[in-house]
């Protein structure tokens, strides 16, 4: 256990804030001048476990502690994702923490974002109330912004942890995906695509009808990718949903597994989310902006899963139709997409469609929020990439959901997301498929069983917003419902 006390003259301790370069591991927080083995209320502070993310703490007084995010491995640009666990508290004690070295100035935090928290007794993550929560320039900091929480410990023998959003592991994905072999469902496959620099597994699900994969047959594939930004932990539960949909007994799933190959690799930075980096690899990189040229050593895992899409778009009997990268936003409200631009008028328009009727299945997706565009700065990404490589058949989006909440139709007040309405999001995603695929004369209405809308056969009370505008009278949605506003 490491023991740290504060020098109150000048507010730094030996290397200063440059050398975080590791978590702080079983850190005992003393008052200064104190010596002996930590009393209770001297805070023990650890960040030695996976996804974790702090790499110093200074005492500024028995109430109010100082808390600095450790960089990205090989990159001290980002300082976003935090992941601490405090223990040794004193029933009722209260206390300030100020996390004080961002990197972004723009933030949630300045809408009513809140950390999330969980102790020993209280394992459900939830998040803090935002009055408790300060975001601010502090003049103590050179006028970096500062977010400061209140948070009052009310369990002696509780350990609470303290996270930037809801934590999705390297290790709970594996755990979601054994639990998933052990169904041995025919239209699940699991494969081991590659392996990250560290050696951890690049898994790759197809999910399908096996009939599909016969050789002779030709196949529309929908590709999906989640977790390129290690720190975006709610593309990991959008993508469970959308998972856990694809493989239910829920007739639409059904429906499209006898019409489409699914593709998903659900975690493309596998190191740098065990590391508990916001953006980067274990390396320093940022995959989201190497996709031109993936390194075999460097880049693994996006080189990967590159070569299998390239692959697959060399293959005449196969019709790669979309592509969907899954990212988490900083600054802004609700799910959206980024798509690209074309010159063709008619493929603007064809593009717009997937993101119209998600609109309508989905209540916290905003289309007023989509937009399509070529910056320069994202020519790297796997959106505009794919754009460029695939045919105009094809469609490439970025799918970004907030890390702090949603405004549906007609609502002032925002609604905090919940690891559930992440991961609902996620099965609206893809139950959306069918109706983008029916509207586009892509499934055989003769078929037991096609008929189905994927609006009307959700439970009473899960369907999304708008689900009866732009309707005819037995339910389908008319062309022009696709092409007004949500």
């Amino acid at each position: 256990m490491e023991e740290i006390h504060r020098d109150s003259d000048t507010g730094n301790e030996a290397g200063g804030e440059d050398a975080l370069v590791g978590n702080v591991s079983k850190l005992a927080v003393s008052p200064p001048g104190y010596t002996g083995a930590p009393r209770k209320g001297h805070l023990i502070f650890d960040a030695c476990f996976e996804s974790g993310n702090l790499g110093r703490v200074d005492y500024i007084n028995e109430f109010e502690f100082d808390l600095f995010i450790r960089p990205d491995t090989c990159n001290p640009r980002f300082r976003v994702w935090f992941n601490f666990s405090v223990e040794n508290v004193r029933e009722t004690q209260r206390v300030i923490f100020n996390i004080v070295n961002f990197s972004k100035t723009k933030s949630l935090y300045r809408d009513g974002m809140s950390p999330v928290v969980k102790s020993t007794s209280r394992p459900k993550w939830q998040r803090l109330p935002a009055k408790n929560v300060y975001y601010y320039r502090c003049p103590d900091h050179r006028r970096n912004y500062v977010m400061s929480f209140a948070f009052c410990f009310d369990r002696e023998d509780d350990v609470y942890q303290f996270a930037y959003c809801y934590p999705y592991t390297y290790s709970r994905l594996q755990h979601y995906l054994d639990s998933l072999d052990r169904r041995n469902l025919d239209y699940l496959k699991r494969e081991q695509l590659g392996l990250s620099v560290q050696q951890r597994r690049l898994d790759l699900l197809t999910i399908t009808n096996p009939i599909l994969l016969s050789p002779e047959r030709e196949k529309k594939v929908v590709f999906l990718t989640a977790r390129v930004h290690p720190g975006e932990s709610p593309a990991s539960f959008i993508c469970q949903g959308f998972i856990d949909f694809l493989v239910s007994e829920h007739p639409v799933a059904q429906i499209l597994r006898d019409h489409v190959v699914f593709k998903v690799v659900p975690m493309l930075n596998p190191d740098g989310v065990y590391l508990g980096n916001y953006r980067c690899s274990l390396m320093g990189f940022d995959l989201n902006r190497h996709w031109q040229e993936p390194s075999p050593w460097a880049h693994p895992t996006l080189h990967a899963v590159k070569q299998l899409i390239v692959q697959m778009n060399q293959d005449p009997k196969v019709s790669l139709e979309f592509y969907i990268d899954v990212h988490a936003h900083s600054t802004m409200m609700n799910g959206f997409m980024y798509g690209n631009v074309f010159e063709e008028e008619e493929r603007v328009h064809r593009q717009a469609v997937f993101p119209r009727l998600l609109c309508h299945n989905a209540p916290d997706f905003s289309f007023s929020s989509t937009s399509f565009n070529k910056d320069v700065v994202k020519a790297g990404t796997g959106r505009r990439f794919l754009g460029g490589l695939l045919d105009d058949t094809s469609y490439c989006y970025t799918l970004e959901v907030s890390f702090y909440s949603y405004m549906t139709a007609g609502s002032a007040t925002p609604m905090p997301y919940t690891e559930e309405t992440y991961m609902k999001l996620g099965r609206n995603v893809a139950r959306t498929f069918l109706e983008y695929y029916r509207l586009n004369n892509l499934l055989d209405d003769n078929k037991p069983g096609s008929h189905i809308n994927s609006l009307n056969v959700l439970p009473s009370g899960r369907h999304g917003n708008n689900n009866s505008n732009g309707r005819n009278q037995d339910g389908e949605r008319k062309i022009h419902g696709v092409k007004g506003d949500c």
